[in-house]
């Protein structure tokens, strides 16, 4: 199983790996995920968000996703990742899965992955 087969089985069956479908389990299942593949799982999705957004951000990628999910959201800290409503977490949990899927069609072409690279390289302040 690939990492999108796998995306795609975290988001239809969510219980079968001890999930909720909300949005801060399961987010942080996917950084586990990462740790464990020693950053190999969700490396550049970072950059990657940064350059689809055409800005730099010093935000993880965490708050990111919500933000863009939920952005009328006044994100407090981490109270606010486990008190969202339940039309809330379902924005979330499908903006995270989408976002991850079309990074990781990036993340295997080499060649896409090197422009998304560069990109990002120009959107960081101390690169100018």
């Amino acid at each position: 199983m690939n990492d999108a087969e796998l995306m795609e089985n975290l988001r239809a069956r969510p219980s079968m790996y001890g999930l909720d479908g909300t949005y801060y389990p399961t987010a942080t299942y996917l950084l586990g995920m990462d740790q464990a593949l020693s950053g190999g799982l969700l490396r550049g999705f970072d950059e990657w968000l940064a350059v689809r957004r055409g800005e730099y951000s010093g935000l993880g990628w965490v708050t990111r996703v919500l933000k863009d999910a939920v952005p009328d959201l006044d994100i407090e800290g981490p109270r606010t990742l486990s008190g969202l409503t339940a039309e809330q977490n379902q924005r979330a949990v499908a903006e995270l899965f989408s976002l991850v899927l079309e990074f990781l069609r990036v993340r295997n072409d080499r060649r896409a992955l090197s422009d998304m690279y560069v990109q990002h390289r120009s959107l960081c302040p101390w690169e100018s």
